[in-house]
């Protein structure tokens, strides 16, 4: 199976080409890591990188997924930011020019919740100038979602986390691929830009899995996707699991530039958990978004540990000096004005 970067950059995206792209190292993958680049660089000429600020809103999850540490069997104490809280706390960030915020939680379908959101989001929107609200908190209803669109949230991330289906039951239970997707189809026709994407590395995962992964995700009308590395989280079932190929990962990232040059690509923090220096070998490998765990309480980090009770935080100084070690901007913003 011979590596053709020629025809990787023609689009010739077989599955051979596309296995043997995944598989590369060494030189072969440094030329891959090139080609994405490349085809970042054709469609985003600012070579700017997006930063999003998280915020972890609530750990409250009602699901009991096998590879995470906030489930519903968790025995950690749960919280749920408060309003006047969340609203210091996006101040504060907008202030330093942030101007994208992500709001993560464990996944809450109660009604409750979902009102305190929209009034979370409202606020922020009339308050602030400028901002872009992503959105990450699994499975909900249709009408659910239309509400936290009409409240101003502009993006969702629902990640389909793979597209075997025996999988991902395996390894989601209590939910279904079917499901998933019904959301997915759902938040496109809803209007909000949407991201997905998967884990490598999950127990019983095959290359043939991540290769169809890649391929799935064309069937989706996306503006984000991402590609995690599998970390086996100390207080999840899968905690005695090994660690997922972070190459394959960033090789994953790669080919998911070459193959949608358009899409917003984010270097997560999961990456330097499992690589020192991954979340700057993402941007290497065509990301052109990086996460800010600048939104959450100190005080409450640790209630929050999605993949690793130790989990990498990144802080401003490390996303500015791997940004700029890439080659790669930050975005100039304007100074802090209130709507």
């Amino acid at each position: 199976m011979e590596f053709s970067l020629q025809k990787l950059s023609e689009s010739v995206l077989d599955r051979n080409i596309v296995k043997a792209g995944l598989l590369s190292r060494g030189s072969a993958q440094e030329q891959l890591f090139e080609l994405a680049r490349a085809k970042r660089s054709s469609l985003f000429l600012s070579e700017e990188a997006e930063v999003r600020s998280v915020i972890e809103i609530s750990n409250i999850c009602r699901k009991k997924c096998n590879f995470c540490n906030i489930n519903s069997a968790s025995q950690e104490e749960r919280y749920i930011i408060e309003y006047q809280k969340f609203m210091e706390i996006l101040g504060a960030i907008h202030s330093k020019g942030r101007r994208v915020f992500l709001l993560q939680s464990g996944e809450n379908g109660s009604q409750n919740y979902i009102d305190f959101l929209c009034k979370c989001i409202d606020g922020a929107k009339k308050t602030l100038k400028g901002i872009t609200i992503i959105l990450c908190l699994g499975n909900l209803d249709r009408g659910q979602y239309k509400q936290l669109k009409d409240a101003g949230a502009d993006r969702y991330i629902l990640k389909f986390e793979t597209s075997n289906r025996l999988l991902y039951k395996e390894i989601k239970p209590d939910d279904s691929l079917e499901e998933r997707l019904r959301c997915l189809e759902e938040l496109i026709e809803l209007g909000f830009e949407v991201g997905t994407g998967n884990i490598v590395g999950l127990p019983n995962q095959t290359t043939e899995d991540i290769i169809d992964d890649l391929f799935f995700i064309s069937r989706f009308k996306l503006t984000m996707a991402s590609c995690t590395t599998f970390i086996p989280g100390e207080r999840s079932h899968y905690r005695n699991m090994h660690m997922g190929d972070v190459n394959i990962t960033l090789n994953f990232m790669a080919l998911l530039r070459i193959m949608y040059p358009w899409l917003l690509i984010p270097t997560t923090s999961s990456l330097e958990k499992a690589l020192p220096d991954g979340q700057y070998l993402g941007l290497m490998a065509g990301a052109n978004a990086v996460t800010i765990h600048d939104g959450t309480p100190l005080e409450i980090k640790k209630f929050y540990p999605i993949y690793s009770v130790s989990r990498f935080v990144p802080d401003e100084k490390h996303i500015e000096e791997i940004v700029s070690r890439a080659g790669l901007k930050l975005p100039k913003t304007e100074d802090s004005v209130h709507a």
